[in-house]
Parts: C-alpha cells; sequence; structure tokens
C-alpha cells in the first residue's frame, strides 16, 4: 500500500504485501512499528525501514535498505532480543547492496523500552556506508561514533513515514513527533456510544496532547472521512476508515492516516472549538519550520472486543 511514502493510498486499499502484514500482527499478538527514512548513501537516494516488533517472548528489529528499482531488491538485517540470548543485544552486520558495503551497528544492552515497542532511550542502531553513519537512531551518539569509528554522513536523514500496529478495546494512542529534533505529542483516537436506548450512536474523538481535534458524530453514517485541522504551527490532514470496525465481525483494524505540513501562510489553532490566527513566523517544537517535511502516520488500530 505505500508505494509513495508521502502519499495517501486511494480509498484506503490494501496491498498483498500488507495482508500478509496483517496475517503476521494478527496471529502472533504482536505490535509493530515501520518507521520509514529516506537518505543518501554511495550518492543515491535510499529508502531505509526500520520495523520494531513486540511480543510475549521477544523484542525484535529488522532493517530493510531498498536496492534498485530495476531489480526491485533490497538487503535485510534482523535482531531478535530474547530475555535468554543476551549476545545478540549487541553486534553488527555486514551486506552490500548495488555494489555497495553497509554495515548495521545495534547496542540495545541497556535499551529502555518503557513498556512499548520500541526503545526510547538508553541505545543505538547506526547505518554505515563508505565510512559515513548515513542513519542512526538512539541516544547513544557518542557510543555509536566511537564503535563504529565513522563520521556523520552530510546528508540528514528524513523520516517520512511510519506504520503502527496498535490493539485496544476503545481507545488507541500512540507518540507522534513533528520532526526528530522535537518533542513527542501525544495522539489518542476513543470510541463512545453516546445516547440513550433506541438513540445510542457510535462516536469518534481524536486528540492531540488531549486537546481535542477531531470530533464525528454518527459514526455509522461517517464512517469513512476527513479532515484538515491545525495543530500549533502544523498543518496535520487525517483521513480515516472504521468500516470494519463497526461492520465486520471478528477481529478487525481500522485505519487512520495523519499526514503532516507546515503552512507558508498564517495558521489557525482549531478543533472544535474556535480558532486563533497565528503568524507563521516562530519554530514548531524549537525547530524552525523550513527544517521541517512532510511525514505520514498510518495507523492501524485493532479492535479487541
Amino acid at each position: 500500500m505505500l508505494q509513495d511514502p508521502i502519499g495517501i493510498p486511494s480509498c484506503f486499499s490494501s496491498g498483498a504485501g500488507d495482508q500478509d502484514q496483517y496475517a503476521t500482527v494478527t496471529k502472533s499478538g504482536q505490535t509493530l512499528f515501520m518507521s520509514v527514512y529516506k537518505t543518501q548513501i554511495a550518492g543515491s537516494c535510499r529508502f531505509i525501514t526500520f520495523t520494531w516488533l513486540k511480543h510475549m517472548l521477544l523484542h525484535g528489529l529488522t532493517v530493510s535498505v531498498d536496492g534498485d528499482v530495476s531489480t526491485e531488491t533490497e538487503s535485510t538485517c534482523k535482531v531478535e532480543l530474547k530475555p535468554w540470548c543476551f549476545w545478540r543485544k549487541q553486534g553488527s552486520k555486514r551486506f552490500s547492496i548495488t555494489g555497495k558495503t553497509l554495515d548495521v551497528f545495534w547496542d540495545l544492552k541497556a535499551a529502555k523500552f518503557n513498556g512499548e515497542t520500541e526503545p526510547s532511550s538508553e541505545y543505538y542502531v547506526a547505518v554505515v556506508c563508505d565510512q559515513e553513519v548515513v542513519l542512526m537512531l538512539g541516544d547513544l551518539k557518542k557510543d555509536a561514533y566511537r564503535k563504529t569509528g565513522c563520521r556523520p554522513a552530510l546528508y540528514d536523514p528524513v523520516l517520512v513515514s511510519r506504520k503502527e500496529h496498535v490493539f485496544g478495546k476503545k481507545k488507541f494512542s500512540t507518540r507522534l513527533k513533528f520532526h526528530e529534533k522535537g518533542r513527542s505529542h501525544e495522539l489518542s483516537i476513543e470510541c463512545k456510544n453516546k445516547g440513550v436506548g433506541d438513540a445510542v450512536a457510535p462516536t469518534m474523538e481524536i486528540r492531540v496532547d488531549d486537546r481535542l481535534m477531531v470530533n464525528v458524530k454518527h459514526l455509522h453514517w461517517k464512517f469513512r472521512g476527513n479532515e484538515c485541522l491545525h495543530f500549533g504551527k502544523v498543518r496535520i490532514e487525517v483521513y480515516w476508515d472504521v468500516h470494519d470496525w463497526l461492520f465486520s465481525p471478528g477481529l478487525r483494524h481500522a485505519l487512520f492516516i495523519f499526514k503532516l505540513a507546515v503552512p507558508n501562510t498564517s495558521i489557525a489553532v482549531s478543533g472544535p472549538s474556535s480558532p486563533l490566527s497565528l503568524p507563521s513566523s516562530g519554530s514548531v517544537d524549537g525547530v524552525d519550520p523550513s527544517e521541517l517535511n512532510e511525514f505520514c502516520l498510518f495507523l492501524y488500530a485493532w479492535k479487541v472486543e
């Protein structure tokens, strides 16, 4: 489905690859986060995908680098963090792609997950090519540069999209960053039944940092839709498809897409309450607006009865 990391899938349709992904998620009961970065490797623009997964027995990480468009190949490095397998929590792996050698270094010995699927601190994962660290995750940057013996790349990688699979009954939450250097914002989606007797109708609320941004009444009629809203100096286009929540039996997911962009003109902080116009100058979470890029979050919310 994610042919264009920035694009919106037509009519929320899913491809065969996504169906395989759904099967993996539902059979294992695991949460799955996928982050796609655009960077430069050996003078070519490439996409690197980090996939973090979690279920009862392990945390896992997969790093995939796309190859030539003509061959549609990619190279993959997998790390499984089992409780009884300590040596895999630190290491490296070398592979080649289109004639270039890449190394992935990781140190997850002291990584703090805080109950989440991906770590929040005390770790690093670094991708190296031609003596440059082309992409790095984590806060232990000094340790990573010392271990790899390489310099930072001149081209800063860009986070272009993220996919998350989360489970819940009525409320689904995740963290959202407008920029890698910015702070995290709490994003929550909650379904409620409002009314009495025969007048009961499902509604849906979407909040950012507990601020009500989208309020959908009569969800049975508006199970697919979209809205454009503003949070601070960031424009957020929200798309949703909750058809299977309402009309399909068994474990089914809804799809939410949050597309971020920074407007060039004055911005309104809006929501169900009255809007407030703000000038476009100034920073967003301490980051200059000119440094921000478009970003898409694809959230698959699995409703457990």
